[in-house]
């Protein structure tokens, strides 16, 4: 094989990965927000949700990245829902174990077929009285009561107030992270070289 062959069969051995990341367009899955969610709880006997109640999303918004919630402080329980069932439901109350008390602001009604989205402004649900201090990167249980589809049980993400939810409302009682301290420079490191 020639010289001239071997480069051109070479770079289009090397193009071919950047020319195939080209065509998911600005649709691919690395394009879209990450919308956390512990979807192997909305799992039940190998179909997704429970009792025609889809959860596509569920988060708690925690602190800055590398601050904290203090113990005993509050935080907002952020939920998207969507009733697949032929008759209405409604979320009715809910519960979060020692993790701390969860306040349903009011009941939220679920008409069928209709994706039922929390504004960022409107927490539907407040977990208060935390059983402990929060950074985030960890999950909380809570048990959802529906009037019709029954209690279902998700473990939910506490999620740093950065990236996509820099622009939610920052969480009241938050411990920024703390500032970090500049190193001194000047004449002591001159005079060491």
């Amino acid at each position: 094989m020639t010289s001239r062959r071997w480069i051109a069969a070479a770079a289009a051995f090397l193009a071919a990965p950047v020319l195939a990341g080209c065509s998911a367009g600005f649709d691919a899955n690395t394009n879209q927000p990450y919308a956390p969610v512990e979807a192997a709880a909305l799992i039940d006997q190998g179909a997704y949700g429970k009792q025609n109640i889809h959860i596509p999303q569920a988060f708690i918004l925690g602190p800055e990245s590398g601050g904290q919630i203090p113990w005993r402080g509050s935080v907002p329980v952020y939920l998207t829902l969507l009733n697949d069932g032929s008759s209405a439901d409604t979320l009715q109350g809910v519960s979060a174990g020692d993790a701390g008390t969860a306040k349903l602001t009011a009941p939220v009604q679920l008409p069928p077929g209709q994706l039922v989205q929390a504004e960022p402004t409107k927490p539907q649900i407040t977990l208060e009285g935390l059983g402990k201090a929060l950074r985030g990167g960890e999950t909380i249980r809570l048990d959802l009561q529906f009037a019709g589809a029954g209690t279902i049980t998700l473990n939910v993400p506490v999620v740093p107030r950065n990236r996509e939810y820099a622009s939610f409302p920052a969480v009241e009682g938050a411990v920024p992270p703390p500032t970090p301290t500049p190193t001194p420079t000047g004449a002591a490191d001159e005079e060491a070289h």
